[in-house]
């Protein structure tokens, strides 16, 4: 692997995996890359909503917008410069507010060996 710098521009957008919402991922380093790690860019329409329960260890990065994040123990809400940690396991909603939002995000392993 070698050094690279990334920006939302490099990003090849497509819908999140197993939802019909305005949520569009795109990774920019992956399993393809040779190291442990996923990391990409996503995009949320206002309003939209993801749930799942989370198949990799995930820490996104608000970087416009609000997002809130559920789950059994309450609710967390970020904007410009915030991070959430999903950790594996855990049940989340994830929820974006009255604007589209951007996030950057790392997953441990890669999320879609996860939920392939």
């Amino acid at each position: 692997m070698k050094l690279r710098k990334l920006s939302f521009a490099d990003a090849t957008l497509e819908r999140s995996p197993g939802q019909d919402g305005e949520i569009y991922t795109g990774n920019l380093v992956d399993e393809r890359h040779g190291g442990p790690v996923t990391i990409g860019y996503g995009r949320w329409g206002a309003g939209s909503r993801l749930e799942q329960v989370m198949a990799v260890d995930d820490v996104m990065i608000v970087l416009e917008g609000r997002l809130s994040v559920s789950s059994q123990d309450g609710t967390v809400t970020a904007g410009p410069g915030e991070i959430v940690h999903m950790p594996k396991g855990e049940q989340v909603t994830i929820r974006a507010h009255e604007q589209d939002a951007v996030t950057a995000y790392v997953t441990y392993p890669h999320w879609r060996e996860a939920e392939g």
